[in-house]
């Protein structure tokens, strides 16, 4: 049943970029263009790799039980996954910060909608103890990037997401584990080029994660390969959506200028869409 069901999982949604790397020796101007155009697809990916690992930081922190990493062992993996992706320490620092915050009392948690180029989806989470600025200075970043306030929460749900690192010979193990809670569940598997970690990702409904969560928790902590690296509620679009490059690159300098404030704790959009979270 495993095998079967894991053979037609679709595939992750992704999108690249290439770019011309031919040079022309008899233009310099034209060699330099080429170079700003490589540099700024690099910053690009920086830039999503850095929000990326912003949000997972915040995620660990908030659904973990602690902003300390010492105190919070899934805390603590988020930390020395971004290290190891060799985010810059300032960036690792300030989420720690955020992720602080998030966790007061002296704030309450509010959401905005906003739509930009006509299509695109924007969910805004945020934690302030001045309900009033929070909302002017989003307004304020949604004018500077073309993008407006409006009801968007009809494209997207609400998804209680796991991902877990494992030895691809315990996969079906633990997804027998999974199936024993009795829990309604998507599931695919997931492999990182860069640091060879493979594992399983998980969503259910927002309301039995923690039941899942929990009847997973023995056979993980009995396990010496297994670890929970991302566990949380996420706004997950229902459909995958089609956009330009150009709308992609701003939308995500929106994400990320959005991202920048400190009231912000996490920013989805309509363009993230995963097979295994918009799975209805």
């Amino acid at each position: 049943m495993l095998r079967s069901r894991l053979s037609t999982a679709l595939p992750r949604a992704s999108y690249t970029r290439s770019f011309s790397r031919s040079s022309t020796p008899f233009s310099g101007h034209n060699k330099w263009s080429k170079i700003k155009q490589r540099k700024g697809a690099e910053d690009a990916k920086k830039s999503i790799l850095y929000g990326k690992v912003a949000r997972d930081i915040l995620a660990a922190a908030r659904n973990g039980g602690s902003p300390i990493p010492e105190e919070n062992s899934m805390l603590a993996t988020a930390v020395r996954r971004a290290k190891d992706a060799g985010v810059p320490k300032e960036n690792i620092e300030n989420a720690l910060v955020k992720a602080s915050k998030s966790k007061s009392d002296n704030g309450q948690a509010v959401t905005y909608e906003a739509m930009m180029h006509g299509a695109v989806g924007i969910i805004i989470e945020c934690r302030t103890n001045n309900v009033n600025r929070t909302l002017s200075n989003v307004r304020e970043m949604l004018n500077r990037h073309g993008a407006r306030q409006a009801p968007v929460k009809f494209m997207f749900r609400q998804r209680g997401y796991l991902k877990i690192a494992l030895n691809p010979n315990d996969i079906e193990d633990l997804f027998n584990t999974a199936e024993s809670t009795q829990c309604a569940f998507d599931f695919d598997e997931w492999e990182d080029d860069a640091s060879g970690s493979r594992g399983i990702e998980l969503a259910c409904s927002p309301d039995e994660l923690l039941k899942l969560e929990d009847g997973l928790r023995q056979y993980i902590q009995q396990n010496a390969n297994a670890e929970i690296l991302v566990r949380e509620v996420r706004w997950a679009p229902l459909e995958e959506q089609g956009s330009t490059d150009d709308e992609k690159d701003s939308v995500s300098n929106l994400v990320e200028a959005l991202e920048e404030d400190e009231d912000v704790t996490c920013v989805s959009t309509s363009l993230e869409y995963s097979p295994l979270l918009g799975n209805a």
